[in-house]
Formats: C-alpha cells, sequence, structure tokens
C-alpha cells in the first residue's frame, strides 16, 4: 500500500481535487493520456511527452492500487451518515454558490 506523500502527488499528477469519484478519475486519466501520448502529440520538438505520459500512467496506477484496497462499508449507519454528508455537502455548496457569492 501507497503511502500519504506518494498518493497525494500522483493525485497532484492527474490534476484531481482532494475528493473524486471512480469515474472522474477513469475520466481524467483518459483526458491526459490523450494530451500527452507521444504519438498523438503534435509538437514533437519539444519533447517531454514520452515521460510525461510515463508519469501518468504510473499515478493512475498508485491511485488506482489505492482505490482497489479501500474498504467500503455496508452497516446501516455508515449508509445513513454518507447521505446525510452527501446532503450537508450540497447544502453548503448551494449557500456558498448561490447569495453568498452577491457580496
Amino acid at each position: 500500500m501507497a503511502d500519504f506523500e506518494k498518493i497525494n502527488n500522483a493525485r497532484k499528477i492527474l490534476q484531481l481535487d482532494k475528493e473524486v469519484t471512480l469515474d472522474e478519475v477513469k475520466s481524467q486519466f483518459r483526458k491526459l493520456s490523450k494530451k500527452y501520448h507521444p504519438d498523438s502529440c503534435r509538437d514533437k520538438k519539444i519533447g517531454g511527452y514520452e515521460e510525461k505520459f510515463k508519469q501518468i500512467n504510473d499515478a493512475y496506477q498508485i491511485i488506482m492500487e489505492y482505490i482497489r484496497n479501500y474498504k467500503y462499508s455496508f452497516n446501516k449507519k455508515d449508509v445513513q451518515d454518507t447521505k446525510i454528508e452527501k446532503m450537508y455537502r450540497e447544502h453548503l455548496n448551494r449557500f456558498y454558490n448561490g447569495w453568498w457569492e452577491e457580496f
């Protein structure tokens, strides 16, 4: 299992927020892979694409290993707490992205 610094560095390489879904990880990986793939880079003179592409692949493997080893809880209390946390987060987003921005 990777340590926090390694996972956090991988998160930054993939340009991920601190909280993301599995779909967001995969989508960002595909986007960056396409952008930095050595065969599809337009300006071959600049170089460094192969190294960046390798970093992206390594970072993705680290993140996916972390996700594969994460333990999910299906206890009733944990599921309910997750739902309440999600509702709370949505409420805060509406607050901060709503009228608060007008001031």
